[in-house]
């Protein structure tokens, strides 16, 4: 009976996974209503899950676990599904459309369906006055805020929500969705789940609880993992050979001889660079955009030993020169072949009057049409960096002319058409000042432009109101530009991760034939395998330092915890890989073999060009301390997850070389585990978090985006690793190892699976 009982509690989970995986590709194509309507919202699939929880219930009553901390465990799961229940039944959702000064006490509801019905509320309600906060000097916005006043019975109550601010009043609560173009009007949503979410709630209370509890549970699984004899024995403890591959190929020599076009001094060049500049909704150094400007057109961050700034400021100033510069750099593929174009060509190279002017100007516009394939995609992209030279020529790139009255300050370009009500003194300041830039910079008089450039800095100083960033910011900015951290630390971790690997492999099929010979040298270590492990402790610090000091700078620059974008959040993945490398090597060396090779991985991830490493204001949704909270935690946990995905790839290589090794993949299991059951601790407690922030935000704890989806599947297949007991053939350390390397594919599909190809809320991550 219990043998049936678990096969149907296989299959139903199962089942659960596979729906949950494939409504978030259906979604991607059919759309956002479509799943809610038919798969998440529809009968069978409460029902699944109804199933799943009722046959998992049966099933662990009669398994009969005495663990209390099991037990509270599966109890939460049980309450969070039936808060959801509840919630999916009874929750009430709305939208409330306002102008400014009108009063109503309609709005419309939303059944299982999506489908809007007319309704009346209880109150009525008015908008007062709808703001959009402004970072200062810039367009991006900081907040969107309604004001609005409430009336009951005759009485009146002042209401306001925004962004992470919700209004509650009884059993509904109003949050921010949109607004007017105008501005004199606004979306409000509600949400009225007065049973539901004390529910869920108080499920998640309990899973936090009890996934804490797992950790320190005397009788409880993880505490006999730590225990274990195997890594008492330090049965892991390999020799690291240290080594580092030489930078310096970094910055490749070149020289300036081959550049035809002109090009400032780099100093004068330099202290047009430490102007600020309004770029990306951000106010940040010219130098910034010189680094962005380049690596755009030619992928790297100098060319020909010119800096940025030279580059940025040659096209400036002696823009025909440099459409003559072969500074576009050609990736492979279809338009480099179909149109026979070397690695690097000028921007000349697509204008010709005998052949219509712009070359690629049909192309163009056939992509714009429709046609999306990799030829005329990778014509579009070209396309973007002419345009990009084109607006920097024109000067509408440059905006570096700020202007303020009462409080609100505006960037202008050189170029631009300005307001009459501008000083006049001001106007002719910034209309003038690039020509006579322009004539000194032809008659090479770069002392009298670097006078010029100080009136231009003296100018923003005066003249930029609260919008300049504070010196700290500006000379945190400069030594984040001058340095490309993820570019060195990647290659240093890689390579070191590479070579320690090897080594380790090596290290550990000597080990074993040496324990199977029962030679007494089993064990014991040189002195020079000392000196190699310490020194490969030395680099890892190192690079721990350097990142910290990276994480550092970012976040002096932005204001806010660099947590925000992808990028950001694989560099924090590559720190707590480091810092957990760092202290669990002490005890198993081989975690810094294992902490190389993820964070160099990371560090990679970060570096390639679908990151984008800008520093830009984030989302006001986002600006919030329990984002940081929830990312980090999650962010952890993925960190801890890539550590057995390593000694899974470690013990099938042991295996292969020595098929008697089975102390070392026994051992290689128990090191999983040391990191497993964190790090599904961690994963519960920031999806817990994630839902608090969601509720707060925008009304529901749990909105089934891909990102959520594929957070609770890579949850709950990493669980079934925990259940040794219900499946025996996981205690076999190499099932238990390639179950290791197949489960990360989820996290794969969780973090870029969903940023890059499913779209959703959380791609902006």
């Amino acid at each position: 009976m219990q043998t049936k009982i678990k096969k149907i509690l296989f299959t139903l989970y199962a089942l659960v996974i596979v729906c949950m995986g494939a409504a978030t590709i259906v979604e991607k194509y059919q759309g956002t209503d479509f799943v809610g309507s038919h798969i998440y919202g529809a009968w069978w699939f409460t029902l699944l899950w109804a199933l799943l929880a009722a046959t998992a219930t049966l099933y662990y009553i009669k398994h009969r676990t005495r663990s209390w901390t099991g037990t509270a465990l599966h109890l939460s799961f049980v309450i969070i599904l039936v808060g959801a229940f509840i919630t999916h039944v009874s929750a009430e959702r709305g939208t409330i459309h306002l102008r400014q000064g009108l009063p109503t006490d309609r709005y419309k509801v939303y059944d299982r369906d999506m489908n809007a019905h007319p309704a009346t509320l209880p109150f009525s309600i008015r908008l007062d006055r709808f703001d959009v906060q402004y970072h200062a000097g810039t367009d991006a916005a900081q907040d969107y805020v309604s004001h609005f006043t409430l009336t009951d019975n005759g009485q009146t109550t002042q209401g306001k929500v925004s962004m992470n601010n919700i209004f509650s009043y009884g059993p509904m609560r109003i949050y921010q969705a949109s607004y007017d173009s105008d501005g004199l009007g606004a979306t409000l949503s509600t949400n009225s789940d007065p049973i539901g979410i004390p529910v869920t709630y108080a499920g998640y209370a309990l899973l936090f609880v009890s996934l804490v509890a797992m950790l320190f549970d005397p009788r409880g699984a993880y505490r006999q993992v730590l225990r274990s004899q195997l890594l008492k024995k330090g049965a892991l403890i390999v020799t690291l050979l240290f080594t580092l591959m030489p930078t310096s190929t970094l910055w490749a020599a070149s020289t300036t001889d081959n550049v035809k076009a002109h090009y400032l001094p780099a100093s004068t060049a330099e202290k047009f660079g430490r102007l600020n500049i309004l770029y990306n909704s951000r106010i940040c150094p010219v130098q910034t955009v010189a680094i962005d400007f380049t690596k755009k057109l030619y992928g790297a961050r100098s060319y020909k030993g010119l800096t940025a700034e030279q580059v940025f400021t040659g096209w400036i100033f002696w823009g025909e020169e440099w459409m003559d510069e072969p500074i576009l750099k050609m990736k492979d593929g279809e338009m480099k072949q179909t149109l026979q174009l070397p690695d690097y060509v000028s921007a000349n190279n697509f204008f010709n009057n005998d052949m219509g002017g712009y070359t690629i100007g049909p192309y163009v516009k056939e992509y714009y049409e429709g046609n999306h394939d990799k030829f005329h995609t990778q014509v579009a992209s070209v396309d973007d960096k002419i345009q990009l030279l084109m607006d920097l020529r024109r000067g509408l790139l440059l905006k570096i002319f700020p202007v303020t009255k009462g409080k609100n300050t505006t960037w202008y370009a050189p170029t631009e058409d300005m307001p009459k009500t501008i000083n006049a003194e001001h106007q002719r300041f910034i209309q003038t000042i690039f020509t006579l830039l322009y004539d000194e910079a032809e008659a090479e008089n770069y002392k009298q432009m670097d006078e010029m450039i100080g009136k231009i800095q003296k100018y923003q100083v005066k003249n930029a109101g609260t919008s300049l960033p504070t010196s700290r910011q500006t000379e945190a900015e400069r030594t984040y530009n001058s340095i490309p951290f993820a570019t060195i630390l990647f290659i240093v971790c890689l390579t070191m991760g590479v070579l320690t690997f090897f080594y380790t492999i090596v290290r550990l099929c000597r080990e074993c034939r040496l324990e199977q010979n029962h030679d007494t040298r089993a064990g014991r270590k040189s002195p020079v395998d000392t000196l190699v492990t310490a020194l490969s402790a030395i680099v890892m610090l190192a690079s721990l330092a350097s990142l910290t000091y990276c994480q550092y700078l970012r976040w002096t620059i932005s204001g806010t915890l660099p947590m925000s974008n992808g990028y950001e959040t694989m560099l924090f993945v590559a720190w707590i890989v480091q810092v957990v490398a760092l202290v669990f090597s002490l005890r198993f060396r081989i975690l810094l073999t294992c902490g190389f090779l993820m964070s160099g991985f990371f560090l990679l991830v970060s570096h390639i060009s679908q990151m984008d490493p800008q520093i830009t204001h984030i989302m006001p949704v986002l600006n919030s301390p329990l984002l940081s909270i929830h990312v980090s935690i999650i962010m952890i946990g993925f960190a801890l997850l890539s550590l057995p995905l390593i000694n899974g790839i470690t013990a099938l290589i042991v295996r292969m070389f020595n098929r008697n090794a089975s102390t070392v993949t026994l051992a290689l299991q128990q090191l999983s585990l040391l990191f497993l059951y964190p790090a599904m601790a961690a994963l519960g407690i920031g999806i817990f978090v994630g839902a608090i922030w969601a509720n707060v935000s925008w009304g529901e704890y749990w909105g089934w985006d891909p990102k959520e989806v594929w957070a609770l599947i890579t949850f709950m297949i990493y669980a079934v690793a925990l259940h040794p007991k219900t499946l025996p053939a996981l205690r076999r350390p190499m099932v238990f190892h390639v179950f290791m390397i197949v489960a990360f594919l989820t996290i794969i599909m969780t973090y870029f699976g969903v940023n890059y190809v499913l779209g959703g809320m959380h791609s902006y991550a």
